[in-house]
């Protein structure tokens, strides 16, 4: 029958539809396919339907799909040959103390390392490096003479020539300097203007210690001659902090003292400044004038021992 033959039979317009969806799907299926010269701009910018994204196709090997290496973590850094301790010393009269570790910059110190005492010849550490910084500043190389005067300030704390220094230096101009290019924070320009009664706490002379060994103070030119001269200091003005040191490493311990009966106050002032490899101290002492100057010269040495770890 006529009817039975057309149903069974599929229509020319039927099989074109079929074909062009047919066709259809195929070209789709080819811009969805990374790598396909078919594939969309959107999906070779974000990825395929299944969110990963064209540069996780690399090979295991690829670098772009290594994790990235972590820093390896830096080693810690040598305990500093002191430690925080609160000392119970039979000490006569007013002390404080203070230790800067130079690769950090932290302070410990007494409880009374912000209190201020007069430096007297410690200071001159400061004046001999400022002269020697200026006068490189000015493009001039001091005469033998001159630095013949420098060592004898430093090793055997000469006071005719400190204060010779002290004029050309600018006088209490030059404490100014002191205090604003090292951050000093508790110290002051003496009222008189003279360097003997210039006003520094324990950790401010630690700081100075510590302006001098980076080279602030005497300046690139100066510093490594200035330190060497610090490690000779010699005769009286050689006591305290590197005493308590054994005596194979305490060559290598810049110092500048200080010393002074203050009949004003009747008190004796004794102050001592130390610069190692790694760190700074300043050790301060008053006490009643009568006790003479041996009493605080030994008291900065044990200050220094009661705080040293065990082994050093």
């Amino acid at each position: 029958m006529a009817g039975g033959r057309r149903g069974g039979e599929a229509s020319p317009l039927r099989l074109i539809a079929v074909a062009v969806i047919l066709i259809g799907l195929v070209l789709v299926s080819l811009r969805l396919l990374p790598g396909s010269p078919f594939q969309s701009e959107a999906a070779a910018r974000w990825g395929s339907p299944t969110g990963q994204s064209a540069r996780s196709t690399g090979t295991p090997g690829d670098r772009s799909t290594r994790p990235s290496a972590q820093p390896s973590p830096s080693p810690s850094l040598a305990p500093l040959p002191f430690e925080a301790r609160d000392l119970d010393l039979d000490i006569e009269g007013w002390y404080g103390w203070a230790v800067l570790d130079r690769r950090t910059g932290e302070i410990i110190g007494s409880d009374t390392m912000d209190e201020t005492s007069t430096t007297a010849s410690l200071i001159k550490s400061w004046i001999v490096a400022d002269y020697l910084r200026r006068a490189d500043e000015k493009g001039q190389t001091p005469s033998d003479a001159k630095l013949a005067d420098a060592t004898r300030i430093i090793r055997d704390s000469d006071n005719t020539r400190a204060e010779q220094f002290y004029d050309t230096v600018g006088r209490s101009a030059s404490i100014k300097r002191a205090i604003s290019m090292c951050g000093l924070t508790d110290s002051s320009v003496a009222a008189d203007g003279g360097w003997s009664r210039t006003a520094l706490s324990p950790r401010d002379v630690a700081r100075l210690g510590d302006c001098i060994a980076d080279g602030k103070a005497a300046g690139p030119e100066w510093t490594d001659w200035l330190l060497d001269e610090m490690r000779q200091v010699r005769g009286t003005g050689d006591f305290g902090i590197r005493k308590a040191f054994p005596a194979a490493e305490r060559k290598q311990i810049a110092i500048k003292n200080g010393w002074i009966d203050r009949t004003r106050e009747q008190e004796m002032h004794i102050n001592c400044l130390a610069i190692g490899d790694t760190w700074t101290m300043g050790v301060m002492v008053r006490y009643p004038i009568d006790m003479g100057y041996d009493y605080g010269m030994k008291n900065c040495q044990k200050i220094t021992e009661a705080l040293l770890r065990p082994g050093v």
